[in-house]
């Protein structure tokens, strides 16, 4: 006859079934489609794990001054997602932005207290070639969302964004979802393609000769 398990069992057991649950990760960036999200759909192949786990690219937070290394930006320094740090021109789906206002749109799958969210994108005439680093991007962010140090409350939050102008062409967006109560941050990047500023013509003033 199996003994029953004591009060300070139970609840041993119970913790150690749930720290996988507590353990799963958490959010990523579905419109427009990020890097990782376009692993999951099948847009983006020869991903590796993270087209089951979008939502699990999480490393340091304190990016640009902390964060993950050059050259691991993508994967957040995670080693299991070290596919999303490939880089060239052509190696993934670009979704097409314009300078000006776009919306984003994080997706979770489990709530945090949330310090902020924080929009970067690469200076023009950056390197496509070359794996993500802090020399390839303008390290002000272009937006700032607080989180108000609360938990999300929705599994969805759109944040309304301006992509500076004076860009065009290929170029990457980096997010981060800096948690509060946590020394992390999940990292979602966006391969963007810009459409270059019209060129407008001066018309040209006649000048009469009386």
């Amino acid at each position: 006859m199996k003994k029953a398990l004591s009060c300070p069992s139970r609840i041993t057991l119970l913790l150690a079934l749930a720290a996988p649950l507590l353990a799963q990760a958490h959010g990523y960036i579905d419109a427009p489609k990020s890097r990782a999200f376009m692993c999951k759909t099948q847009e983006n192949t020869a991903c590796g794990a993270v087209q089951y786990e979008p939502q699990s690219v999480e490393g340091p937070k304190g990016f640009p001054v902390a964060g993950p290394a050059d050259g691991t930006i993508a994967a957040a320094g995670l080693a299991q997602f070290a596919e999303l740090n490939a880089q060239t021109a052509v190696r993934w789906k670009k979704v097409a932005l314009k300078a000006g206002q776009n919306d984003f749109t994080w997706y979770f799958t489990a709530g945090h207290m949330t310090q902020d969210w924080r929009y970067y994108i690469t200076k023009q005439g950056w390197n496509p070639n070359q794996k993500l680093s802090r020399a390839s991007f303008d390290l002000q962010p272009f937006c700032i969302i607080k989180g108000g140090f609360a938990p999300v409350s929705n599994t969805h939050a759109k944040h309304s964004c301006t992509i500076p102008a004076g860009r065009s062409g290929y170029h990457v967006i980096l997010s981060t979802w800096n948690i509060a109560d946590t020394g992390n941050a999940f990292y979602q990047v966006i391969d963007a393609e810009l459409p270059a500023a019209a060129v407008v013509n001066p018309q040209k003033v006649m000048i009469s000769p009386f």
